[in-house]
């Protein structure tokens, strides 16, 4: 439940941000008149993203059991692509994401109200799909049978909601790049389960081999139904018998994700700027 919570708050306050920068924009400018255009794009953003997590939920049920796990494979692998690419995203452009969002709605406003709805939409779309996919993928992942994981979703998005709202207000001032950094690595941890998850579906599906080949067995000591098996699965997305493919899957994407994420910023363009003058270097010597 703490993985979906955290889904749901990661996500839940980027598009939080982006509608609160939006509106503040407009009427510290006075342009109250195009606040209702904008809340049109937005409402749309989100009308899309749940029907999009409705078709995924409802129209795989009438395809075969191993169509299901082919489609909830292949998905979750996409789901951990884009929000791989998200959290990387949001940490080199959150500094400029307000002067981004500024210089795009100013463009909209000469347009007219259509550009408006437009830039809104595009706006919080991409965050409403994104979060959409991203935690379809995760409920499915983790689900236990019960209610658990959509409601740490729920909960995640409500408490970003409250968060965006004391950000408008003025009444909340965090560390907003501490913020990204911490989640954002918790965030990656997540996405492994779900990676790892994803292969198992796949190879249910039979589009990958060595189902049968367990890198170990711990359910006697974990069992799934204990408390502390819950909680793993639920914030690590934990499975208490990975196959051996699913355990390699797991490890080179977390270990390599995880390192470049946590090193300091600059560390990968200095390191390359470095590289690049060595050559140099060897041929005036």
């Amino acid at each position: 439940m703490f993985g979906n919570y955290l889904i749901g708050l990661r996500e839940g306050l980027e598009a939080s941000l982006v509608v609160c920068i939006l509106i503040a924009y407009l009427v510290k400018t006075d342009r109250r008149d195009a606040l209702r255009p904008i809340w049109i794009g937005i409402a749309i953003a989100v009308a899309v993203a749940l029907g999009f997590g409705f078709a995924l939920t409802f129209g795989s049920q009438e395809l075969t059991f191993e169509a299901q796990e082919a489609l909830g494979g292949s998905l979750s692998i996409v789901a951990v692509c884009l929000v791989t690419w998200m959290v990387f995203w949001m940490r080199r452009t959150a500094r400029h994401l307000k002067s981004e969002l500024h210089g795009k709605l100013d463009a909209a406003l000469q347009m007219g109200t259509a550009a408006l709805v437009a830039t809104a939409f595009l706006a919080a779309g991409r965050e409403g799909l994104e979060t959409a996919l991203f935690v379809w993928a995760s409920v499915r992942a983790s689900n236990d049978g019960t209610h658990g994981p959509l409601i740490g979703v729920l909960l995640g998005l409500l408490t970003a909601v409250v968060l965006g709202w004391l950000f408008y207000r003025g009444a909340l001032r965090i560390n907003l790049a501490k913020f990204f950094t911490w989640t954002g690595g918790m965030l990656v941890i997540v996405a492994a389960g779900v990676l790892a998850y994803g292969v198992h579906d796949l190879q249910e599906a039979q589009f990958l081999g060595g189902l049968s080949s367990k890198a170990f067995d711990v359910s006697a000591t974990i069992p799934p139904d204990s408390w502390y098996g819950t909680l793993l699965k639920g914030v690590f997305n934990f499975q208490p018998d990975p196959t051996v493919l699913q355990v390699v899957v797991w490890l080179l994407y977390l270990i390599p994700t995880l390192a470049v994420f946590l090193a300091p910023a600059g560390f990968l363009s200095r390191k390359a700027k470095s590289e690049a003058q060595s050559p140099r270097e060897s041929a005036k010597a």
